[in-house]
């Protein structure tokens, strides 16, 4: 480059961007918000979150308080979701709903989760007889229909919201063992792990910390989706009255209760069912921006 002459300046250089504080997780987050339907699922989330936790300071009234003067009446000022057929709020009666459809899709795809990841790594990482053994087990249980195992098990168990919940987290578990093998088959012919293995480091901390972090991603979009349908799968078995009993409110057995006056009270119905469309909408757009905010390929 000649030097420049009288009058003339020399070119600024400038300086490449900086990447201070650019993580993967931060680059994740920004991919996650420039999806709207992405974003529009993690802010309904999150409001039912916060309703569920905070439902008995945002329920306006009791939702097992009953009043006969107030049975099956129409949506108004004072009860904006209507009454029931024994004179409860429905408003009152969905918010605390939250907590038991929430809680039995947390609690059931944390029971998958904890159990299937680790069965799933193990018959990944170990191959031959284990792997044989383990497969064919998980094989044989997703055979059977999700929810038909889900009711078997429930009935077998007990109607209570609690073995409602441990009856969909066994039956979900059998989609994270092959979700938790198939990542581990990929990641652990990668060169890094075979370096790894290499220098003497025992399988268990090869696979809690070279092997576990890499297939998180996708076990997280799966955990998110799954929740979906232990909310449906929830409200199913609720409606048949193995899930949550009455009085306590639940979205499904609610819609049990309003099959019997679709005519004379709709709204008993729709106001749970479009609380269970909701829930499950919201989960599902999540985990969809999910799956493309945490693949590296992504832009």
């Amino acid at each position: 480059m000649s030097p420049a002459g009288p009058g003339e300046t020399l070119p600024e250089l400038s300086s490449p961007p900086s990447t201070a504080g650019d993580t993967p997780l931060s680059r994740a987050l920004r991919r996650l918000l420039q999806r709207r339907t992405a974003v529009f699922g993690l802010v309904v989330v999150v409001a039912l979150v916060v309703l569920a936790i905070a439902a008995p300071w945002i329920a306006p009234f009791d939702p097992l308080l009953t009043s006969f003067s107030l049975v099956r009446k129409a949506p108004s000022a004072a009860h904006w979701f209507g009454t029931d057929e024994v004179g409860r709020d429905l408003l009152s009666r969905v918010i605390w709903g939250t907590r038991a459809s929430l809680g039995a899709g947390v609690v059931a795809v944390s029971i998958a989760a904890g159990v299937g990841v680790p069965v799933g790594m193990l018959a990944g990482y170990a191959g031959g007889a284990v792997d044989a053994v383990i497969s064919r087990l998980a094989d044989a249980m997703l055979a059977i229909p999700f929810l038909i195992l889900a009711i078997a098990l429930a009935a077998f168990l007990g109607p209570s919201l609690t073995n409602a919940m441990i009856a969909i987290g066994i039956t979900a578990t059998p989609i994270f063992v092959r979700l938790a093998r198939g990542q581990v088959l990929a990641v652990k012919a990668e060169e890094y792990v075979e370096a790894a293995r290499a220098v003497g480091n025992p399988p268990l901390r090869i696979l809690l910390r070279h092997i576990l972090p890499n297939i998180l991603p996708p076990i997280m979009v799966q955990a998110t989706l799954a929740i979906a349908a232990a909310i449906i799968a929830e409200a199913s078995l609720s409606f048949l009255g193995l899930g949550q009993q009455p009085p306590a409110p639940s979205w499904g057995s609610m819609l049990n209760t309003a099959q019997r006056f679709l005519t004379q009270a709709s709204w008993m119905a729709i106001f749970p069912g479009f609380a269970i469309f909701l829930a499950v909408l919201a989960f599902n757009l999540l985990g969809d921006g999910l799956r493309d905010a945490l693949d590296p390929k992504s832009g």
